[in-house]
């Protein structure tokens, strides 16, 4: 039984602070603990990630709409997190510092693959589906070049920025949110925040400290948008439902 705790702790800690802590037993090691609380955020995150989008995707599925999500942004959002899962796998990085980005990557497909179902573009949703899929298997199956990956991670920041900008200003100039979920929206911020941490001390590679300081202020600015338009689309679904009261009360009336 020993064993196998030591094996667990070994999983969330190198053996130079596995002996601190438990031969040593010196609780008050700062880069142990910095080590740890960053391996714990990591897979926290990663945890999370698995349902971060599931309320995105349950909002679009239970309004058969996407009204709101414009596919642009999701494309580059999704282009953004492929580009970093690739360049983060054929790195070596450890799984715990870049693995929410395999999760979140099948759940902004989706979401993408959604958006055109619900345009009327099914044929456009199963091209798509396929592309995405070889494209994926191209990127992390060894046939590119990791200075290619690395090249393309650098384009990361832009396109990311110019994705998650993009759907703020359709946000904009609908003066509503739309179908953006709020409960994925502050996840994804939340998530972005505490991935700046990891990256300093899991990798200190400085091109995934700085993708992740920029998604962290364009999801920040996606969140004060659901905020700040929160009541204004609650007075719409308001709005809408006063005019189909009204509607019904019509017909009613109609048929008496």
């Amino acid at each position: 039984m020993t064993d196998y705790a030591k094996k667990f702790m070994l999983f969330l800690m190198d053996e130079k602070c596995y002996d601190n802590y438990f031969v040593d037993f010196d609780l008050l090691d700062g880069d142990c603990f910095r080590a740890l609380l960053s391996k714990g955020l990591g897979l926290g995150i990663i945890a999370g990630s698995v349902l971060v989008k599931v309320p995105q995707i349950t909002k679009i599925l239970a309004n058969k709409s996407a009204k709101g999500i414009n596919l642009f942004s999701v494309c580059l959002d999704l282009f953004a997190i492929t580009i970093h899962m690739a360049y983060s796998f054929v790195s070596g990085f450890p799984f715990s510092a870049w693995g929410d980005t395999s999760f979140l990557a099948l759940q902004t497909a989706f979401i993408a693959f959604l958006v055109l179902v619900y345009g009327g573009s099914i044929p456009g949703a199963v091209a798509f589906g396929c592309a995405y899929s070889a494209g994926t298997y191209a990127l992390m199956g060894g046939m590119t070049p990791l200075n290619y990956l690395l090249i393309a991670q650098g384009f990361n920041v832009p396109i990311l920025l110019l994705g998650k900008l993009s759907q703020a200003y359709t946000n904009y100039k609908n003066g509503s949110t739309g179908q953006l979920s709020a409960v994925t929206c502050f996840m994804l911020l939340a998530g972005s925040l505490a991935r700046i941490f990891t990256s300093i001390q899991e990798t200190g590679d400085q091109m995934m400290i700085i993708t992740y300081g920029c998604s962290s202020f364009a999801n920040a600015v996606i969140v004060l948008q659901l905020l700040y338009y929160w009541n204004a689309d609650k007075e719409a679904r308001n709005k809408s439902a006063d005019v189909a009261k009204k509607s019904n009360k019509t017909k009613a009336n109609k048929v008496d």
